[in-house]
């Protein structure tokens, strides 16, 4: 990339919100990140209530303080094996965006939180291209680069397609939907 074209890519990542802070957590030995202004809190494991007929990520919901909270494990919706939840397993919930306007609150299962990084335009490259349409890599904001690691920045609102956001969204309570 030249370097009138890596200023440029740096200007579009910070105008976009990229460069920001990031909750960073690991997920099946690889370090990931999401914009700390998406993240409401982080709980420890708790029950999960199953959920009929919906995809095999989507484990089901919990009761937030009255609320219904719908639950996604990410190692399934990233096509990873299946983990035994350990002490350090904990749930995130985040607010995605859905539609025009309408946010809703989800949990998302991961190995382990990390810590909150500060990560400079600079520091981010855009998603690698694989050079298949068959690689959905749309919920990839960038590869951060940050202490030696590279980690992965998800775009929490591309997570689920949009089906799967529409039942996801018909899950939660009202009292769960901002």
């Amino acid at each position: 990339m030249t370097e009138t074209g890596h200023i440029t890519g740096q200007a579009i990542r910070a105008m976009l919100g990229q460069e920001n802070k990031y909750l960073t957590f690991n997920l099946g030995g690889e370090e990931y990140g999401i914009g700390i202004l998406k993240i409401r809190e982080i709980i420890g494991m708790m029950p999960v209530t199953a959920v009929p007929q919906t995809p095999h990520h989507v484990k089901g919901v919990i009761n937030l303080r009255g609320k219904v909270i719908p639950i996604i494990d990410l190692r399934l919706r990233f096509a990873m094996d299946e983990a035994k939840p350990t002490e350090r397993t904990c749930f995130i919930i985040v607010e995605t965006g859905y539609g025009t306007g309408r946010h809703v609150a989800m949990g998302i299962v991961v190995d382990s939180v990390s810590e909150v990084l500060n990560i400079k335009a600079e520091d981010i490259e855009d998603s690698p291209a694989f050079g298949s349409s068959a690689v959905d890599t749309s919920f990839i904001l960038g590869m951060a680069k940050a202490n030696g690691r590279v980690k992965i920045l998800l775009d929490i609102d591309r997570i689920l397609r949009p089906g799967e956001m529409q039942a996801v969204a018909e899950m939660a309570t009202d009292e769960g939907i901002c």
